[in-house]
């Protein structure tokens, strides 16, 4: 959504809060943007509190970074704060925000923060897609690292050699995870847009696929006139979100500009030639296993080379990425088996840690999943249960509400009765006692959603 007057004015007070070194608030500021954007505008000299619905190793982390965290949604927290920043989670109903609004302070959505920060860049990614937004993120800005062009970058999951979420860099740079969830992304507007994929998901709050096509395609609109559009030509309606853009129009996949030849797999990674329009460029072997990590490092392949960079310094730098956390990370063995954590949580997702689960040749593929709120769930009951179908044993846990209560009437222990074999285990606890024994020599355990199903795989461990 387009920047409205109000919208401005809001954004003006930030500022001045900010040079002023008044008191700024965070709803909501243990999620991963959320702590990052406290993070850059402590940074910039403003006083940043923040609270949240729980407590969380983030939320410490931000202590030690002199950022006060409360836990709960009180009116007392955001009392006497010069503006206040939340994200899409919190509700117009929540106690914070109704004092909010009943004192006349100030409220900022968190993409607005995120698309003022990065129009201060030249040189601004925004990584887009139904999947794998935060693996290509990473990508990027792991490779804009090794090409020594110090982006700054917010990303949606944790990248080890940035410690974090966040990273500043230089005045030049800029890399974002871009969210399509009610329309976040909209307030963005990079230099290159990227869209990985576009899928039917957050059907809570979009009415269909062909309203999810036009989000992405006023997304790619956001670019300037000179700038570019990076688009998955496997995907239609990716493709069918840019057509006829007046942009510069980079493609990838096997029918793209950027496509990967002699394809083979090491370990369960891809190793291919990298080609533009037909053209080998370099060999690219990756670090990061599964199929449709050879289209995010195509998605990246092709931004790079938008900007000009070198075959064989691209090659070196995907090849070199060792991916983000809590996607397909290996977290440690029990009892011979295998931990492998990731944060698939739409069926699409699943499909592909599934596939690449089952291609690595162990004995079982076990996969305790944690569906991530009710609404997606009812929405695409049947296409997980046959997800489900491809792991040797199946382990659901209850639902992770997240923003939602359960007025859908939904719970897992339905899922559980449409996959066969499939088992209901209600608690995290309850979960890490039956993967311990079910775990034998040879077997992979997967853990699998957006929730806090590792905390299962955690327990595991800690009960060696």
């Amino acid at each position: 959504m387009d920047q409205n007057p109000e919208a401005f004015f809001r954004m003006d007070q930030l500022e001045k809060a900010v040079a002023n070194h008044e008191r700024i608030h965070f709803i909501g500021i243990g999620g991963v943007m959320m702590s990052s954007l406290a993070l850059e505008l402590a940074r910039r000299g403003a006083h940043v509190t923040g609270s949240d619905r729980d407590d969380s190793p983030t939320a410490e982390m931000l202590r030690q970074h002199g950022i006060p965290v409360a836990v709960g949604h009180k009116p007392e927290y955001v009392a006497g704060a010069a503006v206040i920043v939340r994200n899409a989670a919190i509700a117009d109903t929540s106690p914070d925000i109704v004092y909010a609004r009943q004192t006349g302070i100030p409220i900022v959505e968190r993409p607005d923060v995120l698309g003022h920060v990065m129009r201060e860049y030249p040189r601004s990614i925004g990584v887009s897609g139904t999947h794998g937004k935060s693996t290509t993120s990473g990508m990027l800005t792991h490779a804009l690292i090794c090409m020594g062009k110090h982006p700054t970058a917010f990303l949606g999951a944790p990248l080890p050699e940035i410690n974090g979420t966040y990273t500043l860099g230089g005045s030049e740079w800029f890399v974002a995870e871009s969210c399509e969830y009610c329309r976040s992304f909209h307030y963005l507007y990079p230099e290159t847009a990227v869209i990985l994929n576009v899928e039917a998901d957050h059907l809570d709050y979009y009415s269909g696929i062909e309203e999810i096509i036009g989000a992405f395609r006023v997304f790619a609109s956001h670019t300037p006139e000179n700038g570019i559009v990076v688009v998955n030509a496997d995907n239609a309606h990716a493709m069918r979100a840019i057509a006829g853009l007046n942009r510069r129009i980079l493609t990838f996949g096997t029918g793209g500009g950027c496509c990967a030849q002699d394809i083979r797999m090491e370990n369960g990674c891809a190793v291919y030639t990298l080609t533009e329009e037909g053209k080998p460029l370099c060999e690219i072997h990756l670090q990061v296993p599964g199929r449709h990590n050879l289209d995010n490092s195509l998605a990246a392949a092709a931004v790079l080379r938008g900007y000009g960079f070198a075959p064989a310094a691209i090659a070196d730098a995907i090849g070199s990425y060792t991916g983000v956390l809590r996607r397909f990370q290996r977290l440690g063995t029990y009892h011979g088996a295998v931990l492998v954590d990731d944060y698939a949580h739409h069926p699409d997702e699943l499909e592909m840690t599934l596939k690449t689960a089952k291609s690595l040749g162990f004995r079982r593929v076990i996969c305790l999943f944690q569906p991530h709120t009710y609404s997606r769930t009812v929405a695409l009951r049947e296409r997980f249960c046959e997800v489900l179908r491809l792991a040797d044993v199946a382990l659901l846990t209850d639902i992770y509400s997240a923003r939602e209560k359960n007025t859908f009437g939904i719970s897992s222990a339905d899922l559980v009765l449409d996959i066969p074999g499939a088992v209901y285990t209600p608690t995290l606890e309850e979960s890490a006692e039956k993967l311990a024994a079910l775990a034998q020599p040879g077997d992979l355990i997967l853990t699998c959603g957006a929730g806090n199903v590792n905390r299962a795989a955690d327990l595991l461990l800690a009960g060696q």
